[in-house]
Parts: C-alpha cells; structure tokens; sequence
C-alpha cells in the first residue's frame, strides 16, 4: 500500500490543511458546512468505537458457543484477514472522494445517482438497526446481570429506549463533545481489554487453569458434518461460527463517513480504518483464547446469557467481573454513540442532495450547535420505531444482531463490486492507494464476501431478511416518487464529474502543457497528475 499524496508547491501555509492535500469539497460541488477539526486518534477512535470488540464479543460469544463449539473462536483470525481486506478497499475510495455519505458518495459518483441512492438506503437501514442491537445489549444482558434484576423484553425496550435518547441528545447538540466521550472511552476499552486479557492469562498461568484442549473442542456441538457447507437452507456449525467476527469487526468505515469533519482526510481515513480493524483483530484472537482456555465448561457456559463476565468472575474475582460489565457498558455506550453519529451524518449528506425523505429539514445544519441536529433526531425516531417492532419477539436481541450482521455484508459486497468494476477509471487518489496489493486484497476481499453471504441462506436468518425486504420496499416507493418526479437527470450530484473525462481532460493538459514548471501551479490547488492510475 502506498500513501501518494504530495503537497501541492506554493500551497498557502496553515489551515486549512486539508486543502493543501486536496480534500477540499468544492470540487465536489459542496460548501464546508461543518468543523474540520478530527486528527488521527479521533478518526481511529471512531472506527475503532464502532467495532468495538467489547460489545460484539461480550454480545455473540455465547451463541458461538451453542453453534459451532469452542472452535468456533477460530473463525476469528478468517474474518479479521477478510474485513481488513474490504477495509483497504474502503480506504482507497475514501482517499479519492473523501466526502460524508462514504459508499452513497462513491457509487453516485463512479456509476450513477441511483446505484449511489440505493446504496446510501441501504447503509441508512444498517445503522437505524445496528443502533438498536448494540444498545439492546446493555438493557437485555448486562445491567439484569449487574444490578440483578428479573429482565423483561418491556423493561429491555424502556432502557434501550433511554439509552438511544442520551446518545442522540448528545450528537444533536455538540460533535466535539461526542468526539471526547468516544475517545475517552476508546481509550479506557483499549486499557480494559488489553489489562484484562493480561491478567486473564497471567492468573490462568498461575493457578493452573489455562487448558489449551478447550480451544479444539468441539463442546456439545456433533463432529458429524462440522465443516459441511449445508444445504440450500442450512449451513454447518463451523460457518455459524464465523457470525462472532462478521457482527464485530463491522463500522470500520464510519470513519469514512466523517471526512469532511477530519483533518488531511485521504491520509487520515484510510489509515486509520486499517489500524481499527488489526489493532481489535489481534486484541480481540488474545482475549477469545485466553476466556475459551479458562471456559472451563464450555457447554454449560453456553447457557449464559453473560459468559464471558462469567468466566472472568470465576478466574479474577467478582470485583473483576463486575469492573468487565461496568467496562462493556462504556464500550457499547460508546459505539452505539459513534453508530448515531454516523447515520446522522449519512442522513444529512442524502438530504443536501435531495435525496432523502423530508430532506428540506434534514438538510440544515443547527447555526447553534453546528450538527445536523435534524438528522440525529430522525435517527432517534426510526431506532425507537424499530425496538417497537423487534422488542415483541421472543429472539429480539439474535434478530437484531443478525440483521446487523447480514447489513454491513450487503453494503460491503456492493461496494468492492463498485471498485472492481471502476479501477481502471477511478479519480487520482489524494493520499492512499492499494498499489501493487489490489488484485491480492480484491480476491480476498471478494472470496470473504462471498463465503459470508452465502452463510445468510440459513433458515435461522429468516427475520433479518423481512427486515430488509421491508425497508427496501420503503425505500423503492421514494425512490420511485424521485424518478417520476425528477427523472435520472434529475438525481444528478453536485458538480459531479465525468471520471473519463476528466481523465481525458488532464491527459490532454499533459500534452499541451508538457514540461510545466511546478512553480507555475495555481496555489492551494491539488496536483491530480500526483497519485491515482490512468
């Protein structure tokens, strides 16, 4: 991989810097609407909030357990080399049109409007529901556990309610303020897990109790057919397994969807996506062996509905496991706090084109706060929709989580798609491109994406299907209502370029200009001849 940005000779000095490495949103027909004022750890600390392998671990452990056994962990490592993949793909879009909208911005922009606006529905119905399931998790396992009280699906949809009203208050009045409680608490997930997984293994080492067998077990799980592909409505118990990372490593890409609020955004961006995803892959394998070798039991664990606090508690000490829960609490505050953030932020982007249900509201940025407070509202209102609806079942919380899973697959399988198709076309990278990797990361990446939506033909994902099916046809009425009101023509972007023409364009500059002293380019603006592939 290779960073090709270059600073652009006779740049003014200062701010704002993001200019100087060609990240300004005028070329993309859009005013700098909101502060760009996120470094490098904030940006790492949104993707890295979003993933969180606190709450998706603590989340989907147990279910792992019944499903595929201990071994299950092992589809972890799969997952981690997998996601990276689409990450670095995500990375080298964010580096060539690093605007807010992240895969709605890129499709509307390298194939067409509409290709772009049912992706942008798409990553909108992710988020309204990945939301619900992360914050379902405080009120449906944890705080029962911690404060010990009878949990009921009501008293779950009350609280999860509450928690999602605290997160959009938050977003709504003041991004700064959203920006310090995420990384304060990107940084205590960071001292926890790392301070846990330590202590996990040291004490296991000590007393004896590390037991390397467990993590090849197979638990109650039947051998027969452990690693069969299943049939056209089922899969083996090894390929459920792989559900523990596909629900986790997830939201990397929301630090995409802030572009235009990070400093340097084609450097910072992509990088910071990678990071998110090796940094919690291997803290995350440690911690998954170090809790499978003290499981002890494995069969018995899988009956918790909290066994990996479980765990800790009985190796650590209760004052252990009770700081873990208090820990996952943060964590999942903290992400389903960046999950907002995001939908927000994708609403808004939609709005200002005009391609969003009631989007003469949702576009307007609060003069006070300077958040689109308008879109974080409508984001409180569709989660708060949607526990109603899943709140009654029985398995809301594996409805929630799988549709969160299956979601994230669809958006990520379209965009890698999007990049095949347009590599040879895409704009001059501003900052990260895949170099001589691409075809390696586009066969894994492609071949991962596969495999896991190929996992989403059980009959146990029926539910999140109907879900989708729904929202798509919610979003087909409107998108109708576009194109007989306005017609393709009329979904055009902002100042949205002609990729092969400006191609063409700037080879014909090249050879009318030839050997143009670089003193002579106009200050401030970026040199396209500098980074991308014709």
């Amino acid at each position: 991989m290779a960073d090709s940005s270059t600073p652009p000779r006779g740049a003014a000095p200062g701010p704002p810097a993001g200019n100087a490495s060609g990240d300004g949103l005028s070329e993309f027909g859009y005013a700098q609407e909101v502060k760009r004022e996120l470094g490098w750890y904030a940006s790492f600390a949104v993707a890295f909030g979003f993933v969180s392998i606190a709450t998706g671990i603590f989340t989907a452990y147990g279910s792992v357990l019944q499903s595929s056994g201990p071994m299950g962990i092992w589809t972890w490592p799969v997952v981690v080399v997998g996601q990276l993949c689409v990450a670095l793909i995500f990375g080298a879009l964010a580096a060539r049109i690093p605007v807010s909208g992240y895969a709605y911005q890129w499709a509307s922009r390298l194939a067409n409007p509409v290709l772009g606006w049912i992706m942008g529905w798409i990553s909108f119905t992710f988020l309204a529901v990945v939301v619900c399931a992360v914050d379902y998790t405080i009120a449906a396992t944890i705080l029962p556990v911690l404060f010990q009280y009878e949990g009921t699906s009501q008293n779950a949809w009350v609280i999860t309610g509450v928690v999602v009203l605290l997160q959009a208050i938050l977003v709504a009045l003041s991004t700064r303020a959203t920006q310090r409680v995420n990384t304060v608490a990107v940084t205590i997930q960071l001292i926890g897990m790392v301070s846990l997984t330590v202590l996990l293994f040291a004490v296991g080492a000590f007393t004896g109790e590390l037991d390397f067998g467990t993590l090849f077990s197979k638990g109650d799980v039947p051998s027969g057919g452990y690693y069969s592909l299943g049939g056209a409505t089922s899969v083996g118990p090894w390929a459920l397994g792989f559900l523990l990372g596909a629900f986790t490593i997830v939201g990397f890409e929301s630090a995409a969807n802030l572009a235009e609020e990070t400093k340097d955004p084609a450097r910072v961006v992509p990088k910071a996506m990678a990071q998110a995803v090796i940094g919690l892959g291997v803290l995350g394998m440690l911690f998954l062996v170090a809790v499978t070798a003290l499981a002890e039991n494995p069969s018995a664990l899988a009956e918790s509905d909290t066994p990996v606090a479980d765990v800790i508690t009985r190796v650590l000490g209760s004052y252990v496991g009770k700081g873990l829960l208090v820990l996952v609490v943060v964590s999942i505050f903290s992400c389903g706090l960046v999950i907002l953030l995001s939908g927000a932020r994708l609403v808004w982007a939609m709005a200002r084109d005009r391609r969003f249900p009631g989007w003469q509201v949702l576009r307007r940025i609060n003069p006070s706060t300077g958040t689109p407070m308008n879109a974080a509202v409508l984001m409180f209102v569709v989660a708060q929709i949607l526990l109603a609806l899943f709140a009654r079942s029985t398995q809301a919380l594996f409805s929630l989580f799988s549709a969160a899973t299956l979601l994230p697959a669809i958006i990520y399988a379209a965009t890698v798609a999007l990049y095949l198709a347009k590599r040879r076309n895409l704009p001059p990278s501003r900052g990260f491109e895949l170099g001589r990797w691409e075809i390696p990361v586009l066969v894994v990446a492609v071949g991962w994406l596969v495999y896991e939506l190929m996992i989403f033909r059980d009959a146990s994902f029926a539910e999140p299907w109907r879900y989708v099916a729904a929202m798509s046809a919610i979003g087909a009425v409107y998108l109708a209502y576009l194109l007989i009101r306005h017609g393709t023509k009329g979904l055009a972007m902002p100042d949205m370029h002609d990729i092969d023409k400006v191609l063409d364009e700037k080879v014909l500059d090249e050879k009318v200009l030839g050997e143009k002293a670089p003193d002579d380019e106009a200050p401030g603006r970026p040199n396209r001849a500098s980074g991308g592939r014709p």
